[in-house]
């Protein structure tokens, strides 16, 4: 189950933006839907500990990643978070490879064994072995999607986080994706949550729907629901 309870405040010289939201489901794939601005990112930068939380908690099958009643607020790399970010956040001067083993080593250690065979992996279930020393730049937008999700798994999360992930691709390439994504978090047997506001993203994908507006869940919406089509497309 994902267990999410979370607010918090951010803001600029021009302005402040309140989080206040809360959704516990056991969907395998969960998505957050709603106008740019409705605070999608910002959950998802708060479940994986990359913003300060005000007060709230995030549980992940039992597993509390954050409660700040309880003082428990654990670091991004120890929370099992696999993050897809919607720029992707390639490092361009690390080719493939590099890439993807990133969040497996440091400075002060080498790639250990099993999980250089991870990578390897990796890069061949998503059809990168023949890329594996490209830099970024070198490679089509599917391409460098593709690096950032076998990037985002390469530490075997318990739960994989999208931020927009089809939003810089063309029609054609996004439904390609959408359903090698589908299949793979079938495959995977992890949840999943997705941040869009293009409703073919969470007809394709989503079990479950939460719809955001002004910071806070205002609707939740169920795959099953015949009209889900209309209820997505009604003004917030």
């Amino acid at each position: 189950m994902i267990d999410v309870r979370l607010q918090l405040s951010v803001s600029d010289a021009r302005r402040r933006f309140d989080l206040d939201i809360a959704f516990a489901t056991d969907a395998p794939f969960v998505a957050l839907y709603g106008p740019s601005g409705a605070g999608k990112s910002l959950t998802l930068q708060a479940m994986a500990g990359l913003l300060p939380v005000t007060a709230g908690h995030v549980r992940l099958n039992g597993r509390t990643l954050l409660d700040t009643q309880a003082g428990i607020d654990l670091p991004p790399d120890a929370r099992g978070v696999g993050y897809l970010f919607q720029q992707y956040a390639l490092f361009p001067h690390l080719n493939v490879q590099q890439n993807i083993a990133f969040g497996l080593t440091s400075w002060r250690q080498r790639l250990r064994p099993d999980d250089a065979l991870r990578v390897e992996e990796l890069m061949a279930a998503f059809g990168l072995t023949a890329l594996a020393r490209s830099k970024p730049a070198a490679l089509s937008g599917g391409q460098q999607q593709r690096v950032a999700l076998a990037r985002a798994l390469a530490c075997r999360p318990q739960v994989l986080l999208l931020d927009e992930p089809f939003a810089a691709l063309h029609t054609t390439l996004r439904r390609q994706l959408r359903e090698e994504l589908r299949l793979l978090r079938e495959r995977l047997g992890i949840p999943a949550v997705i941040v869009s506001h293009d409703p073919d993203d969470v007809l394709a994908l989503a079990d479950e729907v939460h719809v955001l507006d002004g910071g806070g869940v205002r609707r939740r919406l169920l795959a099953s629901d015949p009209d889900l089509r209309a209820e997505l497309e009604r003004p917030l």
